[in-house]
């Protein structure tokens, strides 16, 4: 993998967050993908994203697999920890070192051959356990690596760079998560930065498996006169149902909103996420009605964005397994090692 860092010299005046960073302390490498990727508008978005809501570098790990999506990491959050898996084994990295750490906010990046084809068990049981992450796929419907062969989510009908067209249904990955249980669910567009970055806050302060299926077209392999997931297409068959801004809760500050105009959902941990709803009718608490949502816009050709789904009463998979509050990796050996009659007593119940 190239790797291009960025000149240390930068502007003296530059806007700094709370922590007093600038954004360029949330930035990576040089980025050597394709000029006008997608993928890179969405690594800026996870960067202002970041930038805005004053969080540590050091407290973030990015992790990701194989592909042009799994590349990114290496351009946003330079400070962060990374780990770069095998392909389409993200998830159970992201799980085991949730599990370890607690106390780390966990975004992982994949790509819809990475989480849609070999990965697509990983991505399965990541959503049903509501591993606490983000969990962003890059979602271009080829497979850019390797010249351009259709993905898992690429349409039945849409037709290649070559002209053929994609004989095989494709693979919804927001409504499989739906199904399969995630408590956030939400779809955007790389080219809709208004949108994106707010979801990704959101996503940020969501206690348990926040998942966004990002359409990021390849310009060199799929942005074309018959590809459903060029910028052309998205952006004349985008249906935002929500326009979208988050408002992190602190004391001093009390907001009131006209019913009917807002919907407020407040987190357990304590931020609050706001919903301007273009469509009165749309309820983001109703899981089985954001997924027939999503199917009867997709007879009409259309994609669905904006926050599709939400549980207001979170929990995560460190709930499930009743684990305790301090992060396994900063307990003890009196902690993590309780003898030789523990293990006694263990193997006897056990028989």
């Amino acid at each position: 993998m190239t790797f291009v860092a960025k000149p240390l010299l930068r502007h003296p005046d530059l806007p700094k967050n709370g922590l007093g960073l600038t954004r360029r302390d949330y930035e990576g490498a040089i980025s050597t993908l394709c000029a006008g990727c997608g993928h890179d508008s969405i690594s800026a978005a996870i960067i202002r994203a970041c930038f805005e809501l004053d969080l540590p570098p050091h407290r973030i790990a990015k992790l990701s697999g194989i592909g042009c999506s799994s590349k990114t990491p290496t351009y946003f959050l330079g400070r962060a920890h990374g780990f770069n898996s095998v392909h389409g084994r993200m998830p159970a990295v992201a799980t085991g070192a949730n599990l370890a750490n607690r106390d780390l906010i966990y975004l992982g990046v994949s790509g819809d051959g990475d989480s849609a084809s070999i990965g697509l068990g990983q991505f399965a049981h990541a959503m049903r356990r509501d591993v606490n992450m983000v969990y962003i796929v890059e979602n271009n419907g080829v497979y850019g690596l390797t010249k351009g062969q259709f993905s898992a989510t690429a349409d039945r009908g849409a037709k290649s760079k070559r002209g053929l067209a994609n004989p095989e249904s494709s693979i919804d990955l927001a409504a499989l998560a739906l199904v399969l249980g995630a408590s956030f669910v939400a779809r955007s567009f790389s080219g809709d930065k208004q949108q994106l970055v707010p979801l990704i806050k959101a996503a940020i302060h969501h206690r348990g498996a926040a998942f966004i299926d990002c359409i990021s077209p390849c310009v060199a392999f799929n942005n074309h006169a018959g590809s459903t997931k060029s910028y052309d297409y998205v952006r004349d068959h985008n249906e935002a149902v929500d326009a979208l801004d988050i408002i992190v809760r602190r004391e001093e500050i009390v907001a009131e909103y006209e019913p009917g105009s807002v919907e407020v959902v407040v987190q357990h941990d304590g931020s609050i996420l706001r919903l301007r709803k273009l469509a009165p009718d749309y309820d983001v608490h109703d899981r089985i009605a954001a997924l027939a949502h999503i199917q009867e816009r997709e007879r009409e050709g259309e994609i669905v964005t904006g926050l599709l789904y939400v549980r207001p009463d979170t929990g995560d998979l460190h709930d499930t397994l009743n684990t305790v509050a301090t992060p396994l990796a900063a307990l003890g050996d009196d902690a993590l090692v309780p003898g030789a009659a523990a293990l006694a007593a263990l193997n006897a119940s056990l028989r």
